[in-house]
C-alpha cells in the first residue's frame, strides 16, 4: 500500500509508539510523512523510516503576559483557525498524490487534528485519548487556587468559551470524520464511546524486548516514576505513599519525565521535603539512562489518573522490574496483579504496602519481574501490534468516507 502518515505530536509516548509502528510498516509498505514545523522531529525522528517527509510551517502565536493574560485565549482560538486553513492544504496535497490510506495520529493543539474531515482519502485514526480537558475535572493543586473574582471573569470570558468550544468542535468533528478508529486499549474504547458515540477498534502497543531488556545490574533500594511531570501523572500521590513506608526500609524515588511544569515540579519537591521522601527528578532523559533506571529500580510505580493506557509498565516489565500500580483505566490491561506486580486502589497506605512488600523481598521482587519480562516476550511483541494494525489499515483502505 501506499500510505501517508500525519501526525503533530510532542515528545512523549505517543511519538516513541508512531516511530516503532512507522518503521515496522516501512518495511512492507511505501510510506510519506506530514508534519508541521512545531512538532518534535529529534525525538524519536520518524526520516529515515519513510521514503518522503513533507513539513508544513506553523508557529503558534507568542502567548501574552500581564496583565493581558486573559487575551491568550483569543490568541489560542485565532492558532485553532489558523491551523485549520493549513490541515485544509494538506488534505488537498495529500490526496492529490494517490494514496490509498491515510494513516492519522493527534494533535497537540486539539487533539483530534483538523486535516480529517478535509481528507477524500480513507482515514485511520489512532486515538490514544479523548480530549480530557474537556471531559474531565482538572486536577486540584494549591497552586492553581484564584480569587473569587478572577472565578467570575472566568465565567464571563467569552475568549475562552469561543477558545473551549472551538476546540472541542474541532476534536468531535473529526474523530466521527475518520473511516476507521483504532485505539490503544478498552479503557480508550470505551471512553470513545461515552463521549463521541463512535466505535473503535482495539490495537495494543508492542514493546521492543531488545531495546528493553535486562542489563544484569544490581537492583537497588529504589522506585522509579516515568512520564511528563505534570498533576495527571499522579507523582504527588507516589510521594505520600513513600512516606508510609517505615523510614529505616523507604525507597528513593526517582522521577524521569521528558517535560517538567516548573509549579509541579515546585510543588512535588515541597512535598517531598515535608514528608521526608528523597526525590531526584530528571528531566530530557535519553532512552540509555531510562534503560538504566529500570534495571537499577527494585520497583516502578505507575499512578497517572485514567492513564488511556502507558507504555511505562510493559517497558518496565520488558526490563524485569515489577510495576506497583493503581487500578484504574489502561494500566489494569498490561499490570498482571500478583504475577508481575500489583494492581492497588488509589490509596497512599495500600500503594505504600505494595512497594514496601517487593523492596524488603528481593527474591519476590526478581520473581514477578522476571514473569514480566516472560509476558512482554509471549504477548506484547510488535509483530503482534503491528500485523493486526496493518489489517485494519488494508480494510481501511478498502473503504470510502
Amino acid at each position: 500500500m501506499k500510505i501517508a502518515v500525519y501526525h503533530n505530536l510532542h515528545s512523549g509516548g505517543a511519538k516513541r509508539t508512531l516511530c516503532a509502528i512507522t518503521s515496522r510498516l516501512g518495511q512492507q509498505h511505501a510510506i510519506d510523512l506530514y508534519d508541521l514545523s512545531c512538532s518534535d522531529h529529534k525525538f524519536c525522528d520518524l526520516s529515515e523510516a519513510v521514503q518522503q517527509t513533507y513539513t508544513y510551517r506553523f508557529d503558534p502565536l507568542p502567548q501574552l503576559h500581564r496583565p493581558f493574560g486573559r487575551l491568550n485565549y483569543g490568541v489560542r482560538w485565532w492558532d485553532l483557525m489558523r491551523l485549520e486553513r493549513l490541515h485544509r492544504q494538506i488534505a488537498a496535497d495529500i490526496d492529490s498524490r494517490g494514496y490509498d490510506v491515510v494513516y492519522v495520529h493527534p494533535c497537540q493543539f486539539a487533539q483530534t487534528p483538523g486535516i480529517i474531515r478535509y481528507l477524500r482519502t480513507p482515514v485511520l485514526y489512532h486515538s490514544r485519548e479523548p480530549l480530557r480537558a474537556a471531559h474531565e475535572p482538572e486536577v486540584p493543586r494549591s497552586y492553581r487556587v484564584v480569587r473569587k473574582t478572577s472565578k467570575f471573569l472566568d465565567r464571563l470570558d467569552f475568549l475562552r468559551s469561543a477558545f473551549e468550544n472551538k476546540r472541542s468542535q474541532i476534536d468531535r468533528g473529526n474523530v466521527l470524520a475518520a473511516t476507521t478508529l483504532i485505539a490503544n486499549s478498552y479503557f480508550t474504547r470505551e471512553a470513545i464511546y461515552r463521549i463521541y458515540g463512535a466505535d473503535a477498534r482495539v490495537v495494543y502497543h508492542g514493546i521492543d524486548s531488545e531495546k528493553n531488556r535486562p542489563l544484569g545490574l544490581e537492583r537497588e533500594n529504589l522506585v522509579v516514576a516515568v512520564g511528563a511531570l505534570t498533576p495527571l501523572k499522579g507523582f504527588d500521590f507516589i510521594i505520600r505513599s513513600l512516606a508510609l513506608v517505615r523510614a529505616e526500609v523507604r525507597p528513593s524515588l526517582i522521577v524521569a519525565s521528558n517535560y517538567q511544569e516548573a509549579q509541579e515540579k515546585q510543588y512535588c519537591e515541597d512535598l517531598a521535603r515535608q514528608s521526608g521522601v528523597q526525590v531526584q527528578f530528571m528531566n530530557m532523559v535519553s532512552d540509555e539512562t531510562l534503560l538504566e533506571l529500570y534495571n537499577r529500580a527494585q520497583v516502578v510505580a505507575c499512578a497517572s489518573i485514567l492513564e488511556p493506557f502507558g507504555l511505562v509498565p510493559l517497558e518496565a516489565m520488558a526490563c524485569a522490574a515489577p510495576v506497583v500500580a493503581v487500578a484504574e483505566g489502561g494500566l489494569r490491561e498490561s499490570v498482571v496483579p500478583g504475577v508481575t506486580g500489583y494492581l492497588v486502589d488509589r490509596s497512599p497506605a495500600e500503594f505504600g504496602q505494595a512497594i514496601a512488600r517487593l523492596v524488603t523481598d528481593p527474591a519476590l521482587a526478581r520473581r514477578m519481574g522476571e514473569a514480566g519480562r516472560d509476558l512482554v516476550l509471549r504477548e506484547w511483541t510488535w509483530e503482534k501490534a503491528v500485523g493486526k494494525l496493518n489489517a485494519h489499515l488494508e480494510a481501511c483502505a478498502g473503504a470510502r468516507k
